[in-house]
This record gives C-alpha cells, structure tokens and sequence, in this order.
C-alpha cells in the first residue's frame, strides 16, 4: 500500500510539473493563421482551421483559439505582423503561453507541436522556428550585416514559428510605446526579426528541428511537427493561355539587350502579348502608347497599359499580366496558380510589398516580379479617380494606393519575387516552386530562367509539375 501511495505521490509531482511548467495544455497556445481576405485564401484557412480543430477534439482537450489574421481588426496592414501585436496581447497576454503563427499551406501536427514547445521554458522571452539565414548580402534586406549575412538568422515563416507570451508583452508595449518607423516592408521574415533582435538587446531565434519544411508525406518528415503543402497550387485545369494577356514594359534602349532575352526565353508560352515602349519597332513588335519613357516609376505607361486592356484595341481577356522588360517568369505555372482564383472577383495578385503600415499605410504589388489583375480589378480601378500624379510615379505604389481607396485587397504570392535568385535563401527557394524572379545584374538571365523557371515537360496531374522539375527546386 506504501508503494501504491508513494508512486501516486510521484505521479502526482510529475503531472503538476508539466502542467505548470510547460505548454502541455491546448489552452495556452493561440494559433494565428496568416490568411488573405480573398476568397481562395480565406478558403484554405478555415480548412486549416477546421483540421486543427479536429485533432484537438481527438485530443479531448478545451480547443485551443484558432485566429485567421486578415479578420482580426480593420487594419489592412496587420498582415505585417508587428501592427497587430498589442491587440493579440490584450486578448491572450494574461491566459496563454505561446503564440504560433502558420501560413496557409502549414500543415501541423498537433501532439507533435505540444512535444517541441515543451522543451521551453513558457516563463522566458523565446522566439521560435526554422531559420533562414543569406548566402551574401541582399538589396531585399537593405545589404543588413553586409560583412557577414550569415550570422543573422530570420524565420522560414512556412515552417510556423512561435513567440512566447513574454515576449509577445514586451514587444506589444514597445508598438505602443515606440511608433514604427520603416517606411517599408518588403521581406516580412526577416524584417520582423531584425525588430525582435533590437540591435542585440532583445532574443535571436531559436531554431526548432521539429518546425519543418519538407513536403507533408515525405518520409523524412516523421520527426516534423509542421509540413507543408503542395508547392504549386491547382485548383482544377489551369486557365487557359488564351485568357492571358501579357503586356511588357520596355524602352528603346532595352529593345536589344532585354527584350531578346524574353524572346528566347518565355514569350514562346504566350498566346496574347504585347511590348510597350517609347518607340515604334516593327521588328519586336513594340506598341507606342504616347508616354515619354521616365528613368523611374513608369506610372503613366502602366495605367495607358489598363486603359488599352479594357478597350477594343485588344482581345478580350479575363486576367492582365504586366511585367518589366527584365522580368523572368513562367507562364505555365501562372495558368496552374490562375485556376485557384475567381476572375470575376477584383483579384491583385503578386508579391505584396506594404508602405507605412505601422501608420495605417498601404499594400501594393511591386512590379518586377509581375503584377496581375482580373478584368473586374481592371475595371474598378479604372472607374475611379485615381490617377498618377506624374508619369514617373512609382506604378506599383500608386495603384496600392488606388486600390487601399477602393477596399480592394493586395493578394500574396510568394512565389512571385521582386529580385534575382541570388538575394534569396537556399532554404527558401528549396520548398518553392517559384514563378517569376526579376532583374538581369550580375547574372546569366538565360541560365536563371533554365534553372528555376522552364519546365522540359509539363504535366496536367493534380500534382502540377513534373517530378524532375520538383526534384531539382
């Protein structure tokens, strides 16, 4: 009977310990899930909330919050994480342990998760997740620790990552206290860990073996807590490229030296196409829309582009790619990620860049990793009274700006990118199948579009890619 009593004793010590000291209890974790107001990504959110909802239920214990961020407040730019730090901390600041964050293509093993937050101390300031760090240093992340990139670890936000509730406090304050002074925000990862790093006073990450991303049933992926998703979205046959018109933005003095390497490159997966410049040459054939070219900004031959879109000059199409002359991206991955939007929605979509969100701001699609529009967004944007306010305003962030006044949203692709290959992780590219990257410095533009962007074979599976293609990225 003493022995009896005494291993119920130790048991007992056992269970108050865990319970106490480490996040065992689905009610101390809040998941927050990086969604998009657009309806396919809304989508994709409340399946993933409905999957995390169902593994607890079998767990038996109280469901934990499952938050989607877009919903959270009025405030477009809480999708750049820090602005909405202060309202997450009033609401869970006083009755939870950890916040996680996953994207919508984060798959998450819930037992899995509570096994690897429990090797932390909830009590402490901890950061967590799979780090990334730069091979050289990148225009992306303003050339920061240009002496040695790697040291500097920032988080594959794929993968999740987490934030415990004392740190989650401190850095709520500091929002509150301390205004937010980056006028922009270009690489979300890595910005907001240089904002929790604080110059060295405050945590670096943690790296934590279980935040994975290899792909969901991959056998190297039994130890992982989180997984992902197929990296190439589809959604039923990819849209036609028919209902494509692409629009190129050129000049004269690129004809030669950018416009030939499009032409050897991805025009050939074009059906409708055209090249805009400041000058008339047959031999392209570039299109003079009566704008004199600018060095910079390009705002009124982009907005001559949509008027030109909706007229009768061309065919009619459901979506409008328009891209720089330096722009390297593929077509047929585009028409697979196309078939998961509605065309009849206002859809933007690319890489989403954000310009004074701390301070309410805007979001908008920077335009060398190419800008996408429905002929609906087209439509709305040119019925309203926006305008540029000079023909060499930054196009991309004036139409933010057009589409902020409008309550459109900007969608995210992060397989869009604004710079080369080179200025992004290994690791991050490793789990992308990316479709476009932008600029020619430095590099063999011809190489890097048969490296990253051409497929040999394309395949209509449901799996989208071929598996050489997979392998290789």
């Amino acid at each position: 009977m003493k022995d009896g009593t005494n291993t119920l004793h130790v048991a007992f010590i056992f269970l108050f310990s865990v319970y106490f000291h480490n996040p065992q209890n689905l009610r101390e974790i809040v998941f927050v899930i990086q969604s998009q107001s657009n309806s396919f990504h809304v989508s994709r959110a409340e399946r993933q909330r409905a999957d995390l909802l169902q593994q607890t239920q079998s767990l038996t214990q109280t469901p934990p919050p499952v938050l989607l961020l877009h919903s959270l407040t009025d405030n477009e730019g809480d999708w750049s994480i820090l602005p909405v730090l202060p309202y997450l901390s009033l609401l869970f600041g006083k009755n939870s342990s950890w916040l996680v964050f996953l994207e919508e293509e984060t798959n998450v093993k819930v037992t899995k998760l509570l096994q690897a937050l429990r090797k932390f101390d909830r009590r402490k300031e901890w950061f967590l997740g799979k780090p990334l760090h730069d091979e050289e240093s990148t225009i992306i992340h303003h050339y920061a620790f240009a002496e040695n990139p790697s040291i500097f670890k920032y988080p594959d936000f794929s993968a999740a990552w987490a934030l415990s509730i004392p740190l989650l406090d401190r850095l709520a304050n500091k929002v509150r206290d301390d205004p937010l002074k980056s006028d922009f925000t270009i690489d979300l990862k890595h910005e907001v860990a240089l904002y929790i790093w604080e110059n060295g006073q405050g945590p670096r990450l943690t790296a934590v073996p279980e935040l994975c991303t290899e792909p969901e049933h991959s056998p190297t992926a039994q130890h992982c807590a989180t997984t992902l998703s197929s990296p190439a979205p589809l959604c039923g046959e990819p849209v036609k490229k028919e209902d494509i018109f692409v629009a190129v933005k050129t000049c004269k003095k690129f004809h030669t030296e950018r416009v030939s390497v499009v032409k050897k490159t991805w025009e050939r997966e074009a059906s409708l196409f055209e090249y805009y410049s400041d000058h008339t040459d047959p031999s392209i054939p570039t299109i003079d829309l009566g704008v004199p070219n600018t060095e910079r900004g390009h705002c009124g031959k982009t907005f001559a582009i949509l008027e030109r879109y909706v007229s009768d000059a061309v065919p009619k199409t459901r979506w409008l790619l328009v891209v720089d002359d330096d722009t390297l991206i593929s077509l047929p991955r585009l028409q697979m990620l196309l078939s998961c939007y509605d065309p009849s929605e206002p859809v933007c979509l690319g890489e989403r860049y954000g310009y004074g969100l701390g301070q309410g701001g805007y979001s908008y699609i920077t335009g060398g990793g190419g800008m996408v529009f429905s002929r609906a967004a087209v439509v709305r944007l040119l019925a309203s009274d926006c305008k540029c306010y000079s023909n060499d305003a930054p196009d991309d962030m004036v139409l933010g700006m057009c589409l902020n006044a409008l309550g459109l949203p900007v969608t995210h692709s992060s397989l869009f990118h604004q710079a080369r290959p080179e200025d992004y992780s290994r690791d991050f590219l490793a789990h992308q199948v990316p479709i476009s990257f932008h600029k020619h410095w430095n590099i063999d533009p011809i190489a890097v579009f048969n490296r990253w962007l051409k497929d040999e074979s394309r395949s209509t599976s449901p799996h989208g890619l071929n598996k050489s293609t997979k392998e290789e990225l």
